[in-house]
């Protein structure tokens, strides 16, 4: 299965191995990550981390980064060794929020291609659309979504904080064989509050 002419090809940047985001055979050892299970974050000073927990099942499906007046909502996902899931991903993304009444539009950013999107907000937040940046990159055998709120989808300097904090991250794809699309397990980390 050596198949590489598979219309889904990785969408990263060329220095993905490098910048980031990480591999976890290609992360610093030494640098003390918060363990979540799938992905590690790396803490930093003013970075608030949310787990967003499935009402039904209890099972972490998300988590949530608050840094630089911005959100980044995160998940990795199992992808197929061959090929990547960010293409087919952002195709679907797109109808979704249209499909909800909101704006999208397809544009090249640092990391690739993105969805820039105006996303009706939720009934809490008041009426109105909120701005959203949908972002993704394949790995080795992975696929990390993330979704960027706040400053972050308009004002260059915090997107460039999101960015880097997107960056660091380590996703911990495991050895068990898992079908593609599958979120990786995400887990609470082990000593909460250790920075």
């Amino acid at each position: 299965m050596t198949d590489n002419t598979s219309s889904t090809s990785k969408s990263a940047p060329e220095n993905r191995a490098t910048d980031g985001p990480f591999d976890d055979s290609e992360a610093n050892p030494v640098r003390p990550y918060i363990d979540l299970g799938g992905i590690k974050i790396l803490p930093r000073e003013g970075l608030n981390l949310r787990l967003e927990v499935e009402e039904q099942s209890k099972r972490i499906v998300a988590v949530g980064l608050d840094y630089a007046d911005s959100s980044l909502q995160v998940q990795p996902f199992a992808a197929p060794r061959s090929g990547g899931l960010w293409d087919e991903t952002r195709v679907q993304l797109r109808d979704q929020v249209r499909s909800q009444g909101g704006r999208v539009e397809e544009r090249d950013g640092p990391l690739g291609k993105e969805l820039l999107a105006e996303v009706p907000a939720p009934a809490n937040e008041g009426s109105g659309l909120r701005l959203a940046r949908f972002i993704g990159i394949d790995g080795p055998r992975w696929f990390l979504r993330g979704v960027i709120g706040g400053a972050a989808a308009s004002d260059p300097d915090a997107a460039e904080k999101i960015e880097d904090l997107f960056r660091s991250i380590v996703v911990v794809r495991g050895g068990s064989p898992m079908p593609p699309r599958d979120l990786i397990p995400l887990k609470m980390p082990a000593t909460p509050g250790s920075a």
